[in-house]
């Protein structure tokens, strides 16, 4: 691993409820929790999964096996309106932000595209010079197939930063072995992670990828509450059953041994803030590289294709 520019990250990880299907308020709410965590003195912002314009868990827009409804249909036009072109307006503001407070800035959302009528579940790490680089779900989960695409391009995407690469997988690409070992191979030192998981299980992949790869886990969950769907969906009977509390959260920071440094934050929304000793992902990989001295390149090879 070449040396390291900083060696203590100042990390915020907002834990937040985005404002579903509105990209503007979702936008400004983006901005609220900038500001405060660069009062704070963050230096890398995180933010979760489909941040801008929610994630609609729960929702199937009216898609069964052979079968869609046109009540279903407008409620998919209107989560498509609130989605977000790459270098358009909402992207304009973040980079702007990033450009003034001097931070990188990591956040989910829902990527329209600007010339087809595809969506894609993507993550945009902004950097301080106003630059950025996009990363879209390889594969998305379940139903979520139903709402975006598989990734067509920007599969493994590293931002260089004075703490060494950073990258992301979204939520269940992290189940992706293959994925994992991309990011690897580019030695990030920081794997950002914003995903809608907040089942117990989760907590032990997550401790798991931090000792595997010898990376900061950076696991960046969100509040879901019921009560905050948009009233006057077509299909909002789609959300009937659904608990309360529809995503906890469970937001924290992992080291590369597998460590807690900041335990999961449930319910409630908040920012995280810690210090992260950049010296680990080295020091870690003493007796253990996945990609290096703990490989067996002559026996086993990962080929990426990346368009």
């Amino acid at each position: 691993m070449k040396d390291l520019g900083k060696h203590i990250c100042r990390i915020a990880v907002v834990q937040a409820e985005p404002v579903l299907f509105n990209k503007q308020e979702s936008l400004k709410k983006t901005l609220c929790y900038i500001e405060e965590a660069v009062n704070n003195n963050a230096e890398l912002i995180v933010f979760q999964e489909l941040f801008i314009p929610g994630y609609p868990f729960g929702m199937n827009f009216g898609f069964s096996v052979g079968k869609r409804t046109e009540p279903g249909r407008t409620d998919w036009k209107r989560y498509y309106d609130a989605s977000v072109v790459a270098g358009g307006e909402e992207f304009i503001q973040l980079a702007g932000e990033a450009k003034k407070s001097g931070v990188y800035i990591s956040i989910g959302f829902s990527e329209r595209d600007a010339v087809g009528g595809t969506l894609y579940n993507s993550n945009a790490i902004f950097e301080p010079d106003g630059t950025y680089k996009v990363h879209r779900k390889l594969k998305p989960t379940g139903s979520e197939r139903l709402v975006w695409g598989d990734a067509d391009r920007n599969y493994f995407p590293i931002t260089e930063t004075p703490w060494g690469p950073v990258g992301s997988l979204i939520c269940w690409e992290s189940y992706m072995p293959l994925a994992r070992v991309a990011l690897y191979q580019k030695g990030i030192t920081i794997y950002i992670s914003p995903n809608t998981n907040d089942n117990p299980e989760w907590q032990a992949t997550i401790r798991h990828i931090a000792i595997e790869g010898k990376c900061y886990f950076i696991n960046s969950d969100m509040i879901i509450r019921k009560e905050s769907y948009p009233m006057d969906l077509n299909t909002r009977a789609e959300i009937t059953d659904l608990p309360d509390m529809v995503c906890r959260g469970g937001s924290c920071i992992i080291d590369p041994y597998g460590h807690y440094v900041t335990d999961p934050v449930w319910d409630e929304e908040t920012i995280i803030y810690a210090e992260l000793d950049m010296n680990l992902p080295a020091a870690a990989k003493m007796e253990h590289d996945a990609v290096g001295h703990y490989a067996r390149p002559d026996v086993l090879q990962l080929v990426v294709s990346e368009k």
